[in-house]
């Protein structure tokens, strides 16, 4: 039988792994296949027509966001999903051993690749002046979207400051921008050099209209003339900033998804075949021996006439119609 699960006030179906594996249409979170468990999801659609989502991974009731590897999951109607991975593990590079932390995607110069955080060390959270625990951004390449990805640079993009959370921007010209969650270096962006082996310059300040709250895991995409700075405000709620430009100014425009369980969210919004989706994670306790566990989600998002983005609510369908809707 299904498992019906209380939440909040509303019911999650969830699947037995029989079902699953037949493509029967779950909803949230989305059907990835087994019990893998997934976060921080980044989406893309590249030339074949595919939605591709490239996630984090969660080890089972694993210690403080001990993570190992990455994976990818492809579809063509965002219900039956496949699984490619591991992308790239921590034991292929030679300068980190733990914190395969959310990553992202980008296509250029005929090459994907896969940017993401990793470190070192271990983080003492009772006595924080003794934790050696150290992050930072490195960047694979392959000739397909689902890797094998490789490590052509050997370590990090840089050493100093501290970094996770990236998001690799790549705009209508080519120029490729990398804002990341950083040690004093939040609301900063820095740009690739064209070979996307390295950064160019230094890193650019960005104007943020004077409100530069907390937060982590920035995701940055274009529609139409405006740029959108999205991020989790306080690592909750997200929220959202627009310009005519990849590094502003920017004007803060709010939140448009609430938080769930007091729980940290990471998200991507992209554009599929005509619709815009949001991509994220919940925080929920599905066969888990570890209470609530990261699931990757979708929704439908909508736009306002002047380009501000509609509220979205967490729905137990999430975008299972997809097909349906064309």
């Amino acid at each position: 039988m299904n498992k019906i699960l209380k939440l909040a006030g509303t019911s999650l179906m969830v699947c037995t792994i029989a079902a699953c594996s037949k493509g029967t249409p779950v909803g949230n979170p989305l059907n990835f296949g087994g019990d893998i468990r997934t976060a921080d999801p980044s989406a893309h659609v590249w030339q074949d027509g595919k939605m591709y989502v490239y996630t984090s991974h969660d080890l089972e009731c694993q210690e403080d966001f001990w993570m190992k590897d990455w994976y990818a999951f492809s579809s063509t109607d965002l219900v039956n999903w496949q699984k490619h991975g591991p992308l790239l593990t921590v034991d292929d590079l030679t300068w980190a051993d733990n914190y395969a932390w959310a990553p992202d995607a980008a296509y250029k110069n005929g090459k994907y690749y896969l940017v993401f955080p990793a470190g070192n060390g271990h983080k003492d959270r009772v006595n924080p002046e003794k934790s050696t625990k150290w992050m930072g951004i490195g960047i694979a390449e392959s000739d397909s979207p689902t890797g094998p990805f490789k490590d052509m640079i050997g370590g990090p993009l840089w050493k100093s400051p501290y970094a996770n959370d990236p998001s690799l921007f790549i705009d209508d010209d080519g120029q490729a921008y990398l804002y990341v969650h950083a040690t004093k270096h939040d609301y900063y962006v820095i740009k690739m050099a064209d070979d996307m082996r390295s950064t160019q310059g230094d890193f650019i300040k960005m104007d943020m209209g004077g409100y530069e709250p907390k937060m982590e895991g920035p995701w940055v995409f274009k529609r139409g003339e405006y740029y959108y700075y999205t991020m989790p405000e306080n690592n909750r709620v997200l929220t959202y900033y627009m310009a005519k430009s990849p590094i502003g100014p920017w004007e803060y425009k709010g939140e448009f998804m609430q938080q769930e369980h007091q729980s940290n969210n990471h998200h991507s919004i992209v554009e599929y075949q005509g619709q815009w989706i949001l991509f994220y994670h919940r925080w929920l306790d599905i066969n888990s021996e570890c209470g609530r566990q990261r699931h990757s989600a979708a929704e439908y998002l909508y736009f306002n006439d002047d380009g501000t983005i509609k509220p979205v609510e967490r729905t137990d369908k999430g975008v299972s119609d997809f097909a349906n809707r064309k």
